[in-house]
C-alpha cells in the first residue's frame, strides 16, 4: 500500500475542513456584526423618536393651558406617555459608554426643556425658551452625528 497516497488524502481532507470552518466563522462573525448593527440601528432610532415625541408633547401641552398646576400635570403627563425614559433605558444598557454619554446629553436638555415648560417660564415665544430649544436641537444633531460614527464603525 502507498503511504504517500493516504497522507495525501488525508492532509487533502485536513485542508478542506479547515478551510471550510474558516469560511464558516468568517461568515458567522459578519453576520452577527450585521445583527448587532441592525440591532444599535433600531434602539437609537427608538430613543431619538420617543425623545422627539416628548418634546412635541410637552410643547403642546404646554401651549394648550394657560394656568401653572394644570399645565405643570400636562407637561409631565406628556413627558411619562412618550415612552422616553424606557427608550432611554434600553439604549444606556445596549449602547457603548460613548454612546449612552451623548443620549444622556440629549435627555438633559429634554428635562430642562421639561421644567421651563412645567413652569411656564420664561415664556413661549421668548428668546430665552428659543435658545433652550436650540440647545436641544444641538445636542439632537450631535447624537445624530455620533450615532452614523457608531454605525459606521460597527461595520
Amino acid at each position: 500500500m502507498d503511504w504517500t497516497t493516504l497522507a495525501g488524502t488525508a492532509l487533502g481532507a485536513l485542508v478542506g475542513i479547515g478551510s471550510t470552518l474558516l469560511a464558516d466563522r468568517a461568515r458567522w462573525r459578519r453576520d452577527l456584526a450585521d445583527r448587532t448593527r441592525q440591532e444599535r440601528r433600531q434602539i437609537y432610532v427608538t430613543v431619538l423618536t420617543k425623545y422627539r415625541l416628548a418634546y412635541e408633547g410637552m410643547y403642546a401641552a404646554a401651549a394648550g393651558h394657560a394656568e401653572g398646576g394644570t399645565r405643570e400635570a400636562s407637561v409631565r403627563e406628556a413627558f411619562r406617555a412618550s415612552g422616553c425614559d424606557e427608550a432611554r433605558e434600553t439604549a444606556l444598557i445596549c449602547a457603548p459608554q460613548e454612546m449612552s454619554d451623548v443620549l444622556e446629553n440629549v435627555y438633559a436638555t429634554l428635562r430642562d426643556l421639561q421644567d421651563v415648560f412645567s413652569a411656564g417660564e420664561p415664556p413661549l415665544d421668548s428668546p430665552e425658551l428659543q435658545e433652550r430649544r436650540f440647545k436641544h436641537a444641538k445636542a439632537v444633531w450631535a447624537a445624530r452625528a455620533a450615532i452614523r460614527r457608531d454605525l459606521e464603525r460597527a461595520v
